[in-house]
């Protein structure tokens, strides 16, 4: 197929460009590099079926494509809090232009949609029938609010236009390719162990997530682009084992066998007290569970960021 993938250059963006070029597809992968990076895209310049633009998102794009896989937007608080008016039109302007493209193309298209649409949810574990505790006008609202925006916009057009649009709600993932000083928490954790520092826990560390490895979540994310027939609802890609802050911390350090102590900051606004997925439709629709155990992918990740960081 003719795929455009947005936020080629990306953490997941980049894993995926991988994926699809190993699957025979035809990528037009498109970056503005705002936070993404060429260096994850080294493998797929070189490849026959992979071209690379600069592209801005938020501008309109044409392309004769028959599927669109939209990953454009910076997706780490530290990095969408920077600038944040523009991460809710990259958000909401992106999914415009991209529908737009689909309809006027044919193509189905993909969304990345995100668990933080949840919010800090009050039922555990949240399942996609479940429709969030947001705060609207918070700091992480651009981000969260954007993404909620975008849901709406997909099945506005799904049930206007009859555009082939699909939503996954990515849990928090992890693995080579994350950006050193991204300020997500196992790229912080590990990348603080390895050098030793203290590795900082915001709060008291009893808020939980649930941590997915990367090859695991674009193995979901092909599924469910590639599945016959539309997808009529969100479908959550995550891993439901749940660990606390204080449980990761010490993880961490055991797999890397660091000496770092750990730190206490202040609880940042609107930070979830937990994160676990519901993966049943995903379990069902697309045959799909995640393999990776966390011993594992830390490990694997710990070794990208020790040649990353030279040591």
């Amino acid at each position: 197929m003719k795929i455009l993938l947005t936020g080629a250059a990306g953490f997941l963006g980049s894993h995926l460009t991988t994926k699809l070029l190993s699957e025979g597809h035809q990528v037009t992968g498109i970056d503005d590099l705002s936070t993404g990076s060429l260096n994850n895209l080294s493998d797929a310049l070189l490849h026959s079926n992979f071209k690379f633009v600069n592209h801005d998102v938020r501008i309109p794009f044409e392309a004769e494509v028959e599927a669109i896989m939209n990953f454009a937007c910076p997706a780490s608080p530290k990095n969408y809090q920077i600038d944040p008016v523009r991460t809710i039109e990259t958000n909401f302007l992106g999914i415009i232009n991209m529908l737009h493209l689909a309809q006027n193309t044919g193509a189905k298209i993909l969304q990345a949609s995100t668990s933080e649409v949840y919010g800090d949810p009050t039922i555990s574990p949240q399942p996609e029938s479940y429709w969030g505790n947001v705060n609207p006008i918070g700091i992480r609202s651009c981000y969260d609010e954007g993404k909620r925006a975008a849901e709406t916009l997909c099945f506005d057009y799904k049930r206007q236009y009859g555009v082939d649009a699909r939503l996954v709600r990515i849990f928090n993932t992890y693995g080579p390719n994350m950006a050193v000083g991204d300020g997500r928490v196992v790229s912080n954790f590990i990348v603080q162990a390895l050098q030793g520092s203290p590795i900082t826990i915001y709060g008291d560390g009893s808020q939980s997530r649930s941590f997915c490895f990367v090859s695991d979540l674009i193995d979901g994310i092909y599924r469910m682009m590639m599945t016959e027939g539309p997808v009529d609802t969100p479908i959550n890609l995550g891993n439901p084992v749940e660990f606390t802050m204080l449980e990761l911390a010490e993880k961490v350090i055991s797999i890397t066998n660091s000496k770092s102590k750990l730190v206490f900051e202040p609880l940042p606004q609107d930070d979830p007290r937990q994160r676990k997925p519901d993966i049943t439709l995903a379990t069902r629709v697309l045959g799909w569970q995640p393999r990776v155990s966390i011993d594992d992918g830390i490990e694997k990740t710990a070794m990208y960021f020790a040649r990353e960081l030279n040591l």
